[in-house]
């Protein structure tokens, strides 16, 4: 009898080493069209090393943090085939104390508390007066997979009215992080990219500062959320040398975070943005400033 409490017990051993290859849910197969053909399709890259990992390793490292913070490319189907994947394999290996959502607003929770506490609706979306800026098709099997799981959704985002006032009336964060001189002006330049560079420039400080209550938001709501939290929200705001992190270390976070970036493949990730790097197809490149130069 010894012999075999010890031998259930090196197996156990072995198997928990190993990442527990044996229970990861099957990987989604690809969806965008782009890079199919690209030998980096599908790695995992320790940044810190430099080197290739395996789902199951991946799942294994991020398990025992007590914050995750997951980068997509909003219209990528396959980065939220991934987060649906990775929610379902961390929840298998541990319980998952919470998922945030960059696209769920304050006004929207009290919706979702009604939602979890009762069974799921026919109208789901409608229940849970979801914004149509988010895509449904894509978001909508992470909210339901949360959702059934009875892991705690919670809103990561500012309420309309309160990234008007930051807008109008920007206000000072404490930090010496998030207000480094070099972060200001690569998240300045990121704001004046991703409009086309049409903003007046007398906009630019104001925009910024949305920008950053939006991640001092995050970082709050994930410190306050029941651990270990996961987060899933656009890549900017998870890296680590400008987002979320940064706010983290700010506001006195204890315990090694993680960010993990899903990134299309032919993209560069650096060591200083991120922990890990996933690499998936890409979507057909699209100029989205066109109709703006017109």
């Amino acid at each position: 009898m010894r012999h075999l409490l010890l031998s259930g017990l090196m197996l156990c051993l072995m198997l928990s080493l190993g990442g527990c290859q044996a229970s990861l849910p099957p990987l989604p197969a690809w969806q965008s069209s782009e890079g199919r053909t690209y030998a980096e399709l599908g790695h995992i890259i320790d940044l810190a090393s430099g080197q290739v990992i395996s789902p199951a390793q991946l799942v294994q490292r991020l398990a025992d943090a007590p914050q995750v913070m997951v980068g997509e490319k909003h219209d990528n189907p396959d980065h939220h085939a991934l987060q649906l994947w990775l929610l379902r394999a961390l929840h298998a290996r541990r319980a998952q104390g919470s998922l945030l959502l960059e696209m769920l607003q304050p006004e929207q929770q009290p919706l979702v508390d009604k939602v979890q506490a009762h069974a799921l609706p026919a109208d789901l979306p409608k229940a849970l007066a979801w914004q149509e800026g988010w895509d449904w098709k894509l978001y909508g099997p992470i909210v339901r997979e949360a959702l059934q799981l009875r892991v705690p959704l919670l809103a990561a985002n500012l309420s309309p009215g309160e990234m008007r006032q930051a807008y109008r009336q920007p206000a000072s964060l404490k930090g010496d992080k998030s207000n480094a001189p070099t972060v200001k002006a690569a998240l300045l330049e990121q704001v004046r990219a991703g409009h086309c560079g049409m903003l007046p420039e007398s906009q630019l400080p104001a925009m910024l500062a949305v920008q950053q209550q939006r991640d001092r938001r995050m970082a709050e709501r994930l410190l306050a959320a029941p651990q270990p939290a996961l987060l899933f929200a656009g890549a900017f705001h998870a890296r680590k040398d400008l987002g979320v992190p940064l706010h983290l270390a700010d506001l006195g976070a204890s315990g090694q975070s993680k960010v993990l970036l899903l990134t299309e493949v032919g993209e560069q990730v650096e060591p200083g943005e991120a922990d890990y790097v996933w690499y998936t197809a890409a979507m057909p490149e699209q100029d989205y400033c066109a109709q703006f130069r017109q």
